[in-house]
C-alpha cells in the first residue's frame, strides 16, 4: 500500500440521516445555515478539496435524500459526491453507505455530518495513522474528573489521563457508541490522534452558535 495520506485513495462516508431531534426545530440541523452554505455542504466541502479523496458517500433521511442532493450539487464539481437513503440507526446509515463505496479504495473515513469545522491538517493525521495501524480516531483528553456512579452513589474516581473524548459519529444502538466501539470488538488496535477542541458536533443551538463564531474567524 502507498505511503502517506496523500498517496492514499480515501472514500469519505457522511452519516447524515438523523432529524436532529435534540436540537429542535422542523428543519434537521444538516441543513441549517452556518455561513453561506449548510452546515452539511461545509462539512462535505473539507473533503471535496481533498487531493486523494476519490468518493464521498453521505447517507441522509429517506424524506431529505433530494434535498441534500440539491444542496450538495454546488460542490460535486470537485470530487465524486453520491446520496444513499439513510437508515433507522446512525450504525445502519454507515452500513448502507459503505456498500457505495469504491472497491479500490485503500481507508475509508467515516465523519459526522454536523462537524463542519475539520481541518485539513486533521484528516492528513487521522488518515496516516490509520494508514500505519490499520485504524484511527480523532480524540481529545478529558479534563473534567470523572466519578463512576451507580444508584446515585460514586463508586469510584478515574484515572483522567487514561480517558479521552472521541470526536467520532456516534451510534445510538447496543452494536457500538461509535464507529471505533465496532473495530475494537473485531480484535483491531485503533491508534488515537489528538483532535481539535474546534472540531465540535452540532448537537444544541448553543453548539451552533459556538460553531457560527469559530467559522466566521
Amino acid at each position: 500500500m502507498p505511503e502517506g495520506p496523500k498517496a492514499q485513495k480515501l472514500a469519505v462516508v457522511i452519516p447524515a440521516g438523523g432529524v436532529g431531534t435534540r436540537f429542535g426545530g422542523r428543519l434537521p440541523k444538516q441543513f441549517i445555515r452556518l455561513g453561506r452554505v449548510s452546515i452539511l455542504t461545509e462539512t462535505v466541502a473539507h473533503f471535496t478539496r481533498h487531493p486523494a479523496v476519490i468518493a464521498i458517500v453521505v447517507a441522509a433521511p429517506e424524506i431529505h435524500v433530494e434535498r441534500t442532493r440539491r444542496a450538495l450539487a454546488p460542490i460535486t464539481r470537485r470530487a465524486p459526491v453520491m446520496v444513499v437513503r439513510g437508515g433507522g440507526m446512525r450504525q445502519d446509515s454507515v452500513w448502507l453507505a459503505l456498500q457505495a463505496v469504491p472497491g479500490n479504495t485503500d481507508i475509508i473515513v467515516v465523519h459526522d455530518a454536523v462537524r463542519p469545522l475539520i481541518t485539513r491538517g486533521l484528516i492528513d493525521a487521522v488518515v496516516g495513522a490509520a494508514a500505519e495501524s490499520g485504524a484511527a480516531i480523532c480524540a481529545l483528553p478529558i479534563t473534567e474528573t470523572i466519578k463512576r456512579v451507580r444508584q446515585d452513589m460514586v463508586e469510584a474516581t478515574l484515572d483522567r489521563s487514561e480517558l479521552w473524548a472521541v470526536q467520532t459519529p456516534q451510534r445510538d444502538g447496543v452494536v457500538g457508541t461509535d464507529d471505533a466501539m465496532l473495530v475494537e470488538r473485531l480484535g483491531h488496535q485503533v491508534r488515537v490522534v489528538r483532535g481539535l477542541v474546534e472540531n465540535v458536533k452540532i448537537t444544541t443551538p448553543e453548539d451552533l452558535r459556538r460553531a457560527r463564531r469559530a467559522w466566521a474567524r
